[in-house]
């Protein structure tokens, strides 16, 4: 059994292009930021920077045990920043980034699609 590879002619210059490469870079984002409380917290930290404790004040029934795994992911993903000082007690900031704020932009048009094609108001 053989595998087609599927690809998508760009109307400019009519050079094939392969679709996994425009699709798999933004599925691996969506991946990321769909999981379940990681919108939030972009979304909370869009303000500025937090510490862990506020995040979970704001968020309301987020585990700490959920919170810490995300947060890692985002820093990993390059989202989010996080800020440890030399102090005692430790205390760590986490902010949005560039990276991050950029994609914080992407919400908006988010949520006109959104308003525009929910059938369910």
């Amino acid at each position: 059994m053989h595998s087609k590879k599927f690809t998508q002619k760009s109307h400019q210059n009519q050079v094939e292009e392969p679709i996994r490469d425009i699709i798999c870079p933004m599925s691996d984002t969506i991946c990321t930021i769909s999981k379940s409380w990681t919108l939030l917290i972009l979304w909370h930290l869009k303000v500025g920077k937090k510490r862990f404790n506020k995040i979970i004040e704001e968020l309301g029934n987020i585990s700490p045990k959920t919170l810490t795994k995300r947060l890692r992911e985002l820093e990993d993903h390059g989202l989010v920043d996080r800020k440890r000082f030399n102090e005692i007690p430790p205390r760590v900031e986490y902010s949005l980034n560039q990276k991050g704020v950029e994609l914080i932009k992407c919400f908006k048009y988010l949520d006109i699609w959104h308003s525009k094609w929910n059938y369910e108001k």
